[in-house]
C-alpha cells in the first residue's frame, strides 16, 4: 500500500491521490489529511470527491467521513456507471470533479457524475471556469468530457447541481507552452433571481466588458434560481494557442461594477505577461500532463503546485516544475515502474 504524507497541500493531495489510485489499481493510505490547515481533517467537499472516484472503481474505503485524517483507498477496475453525491454544504462541486475527471482515459464507455454542493463558492473556481476554460482546452488535446449545469448553489446554503459526462478518452500530449495572439475575450455573469431587479448580472457583465480594450468582448449573463443569493463573473481570455480564466465573487453590499473590476484586473496581470495559463490551470493540469505527457507554462508555481507534483511522483511519474523569470515551466515527465 502506498503512504502518502497529506499533512501539506490540503484536500489536492486527497483528490489527486484517489484519482490516480483508481487510475493505477494501487491501493493507498493518505495520513494527517489537511494537517496544515486551521481545521485539520477531512471536509464535506473532501469527502463526496472520495466517494465520487471510490463509485467509479469500486474501491473499498476506510475514513471517508468528516474530520478523519486518515484515508485509506483499495480501488478495483474503473467501470462505467452513473454517480450522484451530495456535498452537504456549500463546498466546491467543481473540486469535486477535479478527482474524476482524470478516470475519463480509463473508461470503455460514458459515465456520469453528478454533485450537489456550491458552484460558485470562495476557494475555489466557480464551474464556469470548469466549463468555460479547463474543459474547453482538455477537450482539444483528447479529454472527452462535458458539463451541464442545473441548478446554482451559492455560500451559505449551496444546493447547486451540476452533472459531468465522462467518455472513453485516449489523450496526446497537453501542450500549451506559447499562447499566441489574444482572440477575444468571454465575459460570464452569473446571478441569483432575486438580484434581476437590481439587474447584478448585466452591471457585472458591462463593466467588465467596458473596461477591456485589448481585443474583441461577448458577454452572457444568466439569472438562476438558488437556495441564497449570490453572484460571480468569469472572464475567459481566449489565444491562438491557448485559454485562461479569471473570477470574482459576489458579496452583499459590494457593487457589481467592483466584483468585474477584481476579474478585469487579475487578466490584466496575466495578460501582461507571457504565460498560456493561468494560476488555476498551473495547479490542475498536473495531472493530465503526467497522465499525457506535454508541458505548460505558467505565471507562478503555487504551493499546491507543488505538492501536487510530490503526489505524482510517488506514483512513478517524473513531473517538472522549472521556474524561470516571469513564470514556470511544467512537465509531465515520464511514468516510471511505480505507475503500473
Amino acid at each position: 500500500m502506498l503512504e502518502i504524507d497529506g499533512d501539506d497541500g490540503g484536500g489536492q493531495v486527497v483528490r489527486t491521490a484517489v484519482a490516480l489510485s483508481a487510475l493505477t489499481g494501487e491501493a493507498i493510505r493518505v495520513t494527517e489529511v489537511r494537517g496544515d490547515r486551521p481545521e485539520p481533517g477531512m471536509r464535506p467537499q473532501h469527502v463526496a470527491a472520495v466517494e465520487a472516484a471510490a463509485a467509479l472503481c469500486s474501491a473499498t474505503v476506510d475514513g471517508a467521513s468528516e474530520g478523519a485524517d486518515e484515508l485509506v483507498f483499495r480501488p478495483d477496475a474503473v467501470r462505467a456507471t452513473d454517480v450522484a453525491v451530495d456535498v452537504g454544504t456549500a463546498g466546491s462541486v467543481a473540486l469535486v470533479l477535479d478527482a474524476v475527471l482524470p478516470l475519463a482515459t480509463a473508461l470503455s464507455a460514458p459515465a456520469t457524475v453528478t454533485v450537489t454542493g456550491g458552484t460558485d463558492v470562495e476557494w475555489a473556481p466557480p464551474v464556469d471556469y470548469l466549463r468555460r476554460v479547463k474543459l474547453p482546452l482538455l477537450a482539444a488535446f483528447g479529454f472527452d468530457a462535458e458539463l451541464s449545469v442545473e441548478s446554482r448553489g451559492f455560500y451559505p446554503l449551496g444546493g447547486g447541481e451540476v452533472t459531468l459526462r465522462l467518455r472513453p478518452s485516449s489523450p496526446e500530449p497537453v501542450v500549451v507552452a506559447d499562447r499566441g495572439a489574444l482572440r477575444r475575450v468571454e465575459v460570464h455573469s452569473v446571478a441569483d433571481g432575486r438580484l434581476a431587479d437590481a439587474e447584478v448580472a448585466e452591471r457585472q457583465a458591462a463593466a467588465a466588458a467596458e473596461a477591456i480594450e485589448t481585443a474583441p468582448v461577448g458577454t452572457e449573463t444568466t439569472y438562476a434560481d438558488a437556495d441564497c443569493a449570490g453572484s460571480s463573473v468569469v472572464l475567459v481570455a481566449v489565444y491562438e494557442g491557448s485559454r485562461a480564466g479569471f473570477t470574482a465573487l459576489g458579496e452583499a453590499g459590494r457593487p457589481s461594477e467592483a466584483v468585474a473590476a477584481d476579474a478585469v484586473e487579475a487578466f490584466r496581470r496575466f495578460d501582461g505577461g507571457d504565460a498560456a495559463v493561468d494560476r488555476h490551470l498551473a495547479d490542475q493540469l498536473q495531472l493530465p500532463l503526467a497522465l499525457a505527457g506535454g508541458e505548460a507554462t505558467a505565471p507562478e508555481a503555487t504551493a499546491h503546485v507543488e505538492t501536487n507534483r510530490s503526489v505524482i511522483a510517488a506514483f512513478g511519474h517524473d513531473p517538472t516544475v522549472e521556474r524561470r523569470d516571469g513564470g514556470v515551466r511544467l512537465s509531465g515527465g515520464s511514468s516510471g515502474s511505480g505507475s503500473g
